[in-house]
């Protein structure tokens, strides 16, 4: 190719998808991404889904008619779970759509805003897109009600500048398969562990870590986020949970089953029944 016909390549204008199958992925992504929160979208949400992967609607269309169908409904009769839930997965959709990445520790805010600006999901509306100011727990289902050791809230700005430069020095082109999934795994769970907002951290951290790995040319089976996000968000869980009393440590092994699913496709049994912690 000559200098004249390379300049005369034009930069191009990142557009909806026109594949169904693309856009069919990105709506089982971002629908089983609320299953962390136990969140489901409502039929209406469904049905403008199913427009859009006919290709009948834009995302920008149906993502007006779910703003607007909500808009005119009575506050006192909305299902905020569903509100939530349809909301959100137009939004995951968008960015799932939008090829373009940064990777820094600071586009998590980014994130967490795009995802739940003008919503209610339990905090402040001043938290959104911004880290918490305030320690948190909570209790867990798969450890008997006991909880991981988030990090102090006055070190979430430190610890993620820390976590992201470490990664930026990772070499994955010349790592073997369960290199990278080993490494993957200790950043993905240390920023986990952070938690720097109030809620929505799975969801946020998820999407990030998707456009993360499909940025670095990883091939991404985000099918597996489809239907084991759940089991995603407990096998980080449990690779951050510590009780010397109980003579039980930080566990990565389930994270590493869903990295290796997600990226090598093998077939390992994703259960959530194997991550509950014995009485």
């Amino acid at each position: 190719m000559s200098k004249k016909e390379y300049d005369n390549i034009e930069y191009e204008k990142i557009e909806e998808t026109k594949s169904s199958k693309e856009r069919s992925k990105y709506w089982n992504i971002a629908f089983g991404m609320q299953e962390v929160d136990n969140l489901h979208p409502s039929k209406y949400m469904l049905s403008l889904a199913e427009e859009n992967i006919n290709l009948k609607k834009s995302y920008e269309v149906v993502e007006n008619e779910i703003y607007s169908y909500y808009n005119k409904q009575d506050e006192k009769v909305i299902d905020k779970n569903e509100k939530e839930a349809d909301e959100v997965s137009v939004r995951i959709v968008k960015i799932l759509n939008d090829k373009s990445f940064t990777f820094n520790y600071l586009a998590l805010k980014n994130y967490h805003k795009k995802l739940f600006e003008n919503l209610d999901i339990g905090i402040n509306e001043k938290y959104i897109g911004e880290y918490r100011d305030y320690n948190i727990t909570k209790k867990e289902e798969i450890l008997n009600g006991n909880t991981v050791q988030y990090a102090d809230f006055s070190m979430i700005e430190d610890m993620l500048k820390y976590d992201f430069e470490e990664e930026l020095k990772q070499k994955y082109i010349n790592k073997l398969d369960d290199e990278k999934i080993e490494r993957l795994c200790e950043f993905v769970s240390r920023i986990w562990q952070v938690h720097p907002f109030g809620e929505g951290n799975t969801r946020t951290i998820a999407l990030f870590i998707q456009k993360y790995l499909i940025s670095k040319g990883f091939n991404v089976n985000n099918e597996i986020f489809k239907e084991n996000s759940l089991y995603f968000r407990n096998a980080l869980v449990r690779a951050n949970y510590t009780n010397v009393e109980k003579g039980m440590e930080e566990n990565k092994y389930y994270l590493k089953l869903f990295f290796e699913n997600l990226l090598l496709n093998r077939n390992n049994i994703l259960n959530n029944n194997d991550l509950k912690v014995n009485s």
